[in-house]
């Protein structure tokens, strides 16, 4: 009998949870769907106790599922989105809505409700900003936290704990108010780096309106931090125990952020073909794309390097004393499934994909097959020739850091038939592939040098979007064995903390497990580079309208 360690992740729609084995072997898996409301544009707000509700639920599932015994789960780890959850005094839920929806205390990592307090916060030029690319994302808690000071002054006057999600659940699960440097470094402009910094910026706050938030030892931000996978508290309290299922004091990790635990798991994996083996020395030209809803380009180094429009460098955000830069696209699958699903032709679709047993993107695929044929085309990339999409239809994470950007489209008919979808859906997808482009040329362009990409979450699992990437950036692209990457590096958190290893890279070299790779086709390459200078120019242009518009309102 071996030992298990249990992963969870909250995503942005479910609760997952996982039962992995010492070798990295994912025994079991649940999911829980979880609400997200949307009362007024831009703003998405949950519930922290519906969510722990869900991970109960989840957690006693896969410990059933997998008939292991409570007293064998020797470690748990916790990833979610980068959501800020608030709690009164006595810890209770307390809203963040403007309707006043007392279970409603988070606000999501996907709001954009705090534009304005982003843009006064990147105007202040502090150097924080430094450590973010030099803008100040409304993605990000401080503006977050700048609005709900100054629009629901009742819920700033009652919040007395502030949490990063991820810390939400350690805390859940164990009652540490320990906060992950993962979360802080991220996503609250906390300081910390190679000489020893590890601070809030007191100056910063209080430039910025929230210099309250320095009073008792800054107790409501934090003021005990922790390195990922650290040992939480005492473990599992007996409360969590309880209604986990487990055992009191079960070591529990520090956590991270969502992305940041399916980077940990990928850049552990050994790609299969020979030609591309690669050690835990290579980690600095790996970058790993992390394709969700949102995605995030993440890359871990042993130097500092700042990229101007990407988040970042951040100090033992993923492994400890290793730098980490992350790019990203604010929308991915949730922008393949909005261009699809609003199409005239997508219900006709998806009964067709239904009657063959196939998902409606394994159906677009082998109809975009079917289309290249007919039409003589060499790859199936070609069709989109005359058809081009800029993928921003919620703003620009990075490389341009601009959330006021929106999509374009050019090369629209008056045909609204299947084909039509097909080329949509083919465009939107290379679009996100220009996009990567363009956050890894900034990337390199600074100074990092990229020899591989390591590709995991759901879009992992579509091959146009896997190829295509490959074919774009003109590298090859691992696929880890584990498709649940995300769950296997919350579950790495639990196995670090459980004392069984002596470092987080051996963790990630025991578990990582195997990966396929992808190559590039050369035969695309050419096509690729012409359309990415389209995609550069529809940039230029949409800022050329903005400009040329930018006085009309005020005549």
């Amino acid at each position: 009998m071996g030992d298990y360690y249990i992963g969870v992740d909250v995503g942005t729609a479910s609760v997952r949870a996982c039962v992995v084995d010492v070798s990295g072997k994912i025994l079991s898996v649940a999911v829980k769907g979880i609400t997200v409301w949307n009362p007024r544009p831009d703003h998405y707000q949950q519930s922290s106790e519906e969510i722990w509700s869900a991970v109960v639920y989840t957690v006693r599932a896969v410990i059933s599922e997998a008939k292991v015994k409570p007293e064998r789960i020797v470690g748990i780890g916790f990833d979610a989105t980068c959501s800020l959850v608030v709690l009164g005094d006595r810890f209770q839920p307390v809203t963040v809505s403007l309707d006043g929806e007392e279970s409603q205390n988070i606000i999501m990592w996907m709001d954009h409700r705090a534009q304005k307090e982003a843009d006064v916060i990147t105007a202040t030029r502090h150097s924080v900003l430094k450590s973010v690319g030099g803008i100040m994302s409304l993605e990000m808690q401080p503006p977050k936290l700048k609005w709900l000071k100054q629009n629901i002054p009742s819920t700033w006057q009652r919040a007395a704990h502030l949490f990063d999600l991820p810390d939400f659940l350690t805390w859940r699960a164990t009652g540490s108010l320990s906060r992950s440097l993962c979360s802080l470094v991220c996503k609250w402009g906390f300081q910390a780096d190679s000489d020893g910094r590890l601070c809030w910026d007191d100056d910063f706050l209080a430039l910025i309106d929230l210099g309250d938030l320095t009073e008792n030892n800054h107790s409501k931000l934090g003021n005990l931090q922790q390195d990922v996978g650290s040992p939480c508290g005492s473990g599992l309290s007996n409360q969590a125990a309880e209604e986990l299922g487990l055992i009191p004091g079960t070591p529990v990790g520090t956590s991270m952020i969502d992305a940041h635990a399916g980077a940990l798991a990928c850049v552990g994996c050994t790609p299969v073909a020979s030609s591309h083996k690669e050690t835990l020395a290579d980690l600095d030209n790996r970058i790993v794309i992390i394709a969700g809803t949102s995605t995030c380009h993440i890359i871990c180094t042993r130097t500092s390097v700042s990229v101007p429009g990407v988040w970042g460098p951040y100090y033992s955000a993923m492994v400890p004393g290793m730098w980490v830069n992350e790019g990203g696209q604010s929308v991915a699958g949730r922008l393949i499934d909005f261009v699809t699903s609003s199409h005239p032709a997508f219900s006709e679709t998806k009964t067709k994909a239904v009657d063959r047993g196939l998902h409606e993107y394994e159906y677009l695929n082998d109809h975009l097959q079917q289309m290249a044929v007919r039409n003589h085309f060499q790859t199936v990339a070609h069709l989109t020739h005359g058809f081009h999409v800029w993928p921003d239809f919620h703003g620009n994470r990075s490389p341009v850091a601009d959330a006021s950007l929106r999509g374009m489209i050019c090369g629209l008919s008056l045909s609204a038939t299947e084909d039509d979808l097909a080329l949509l859906y083919l465009a939107t997808i290379q679009a996100l592939a220009y996009g990567t482009r363009h956050i890894i040329a900034e990337m390199e362009k600074s100074g990092h040098m990229i020899s591989t990409v390591y590709l995991c979450g759901g879009l992992r699992n579509n091959r146009l979007y896997v190829q295509t990437h490959a074919d774009v950036l003109g590298l090859p692209v691992v696929l880890p064995e584990v498709d649940q990457s995300v769950l296997l590096g919350a579950a790495m958190l639990g196995a670090f903390a459980s004392g069984k290893f002596d470092s987080l890279q051996s963790v990630m070299l025991a578990m990582g497990g195997q990966g396929s790779v992808v190559d590039p086709d050369a035969a695309v390459s050419s096509f690729h580079e012409k359309k990415f200078q389209v995609f550069l120019e529809m940039l230029g242009d949409q800022q050329k309208y903005r400009n040329m518009m930018k006085d009309v309102l005020r005549s």
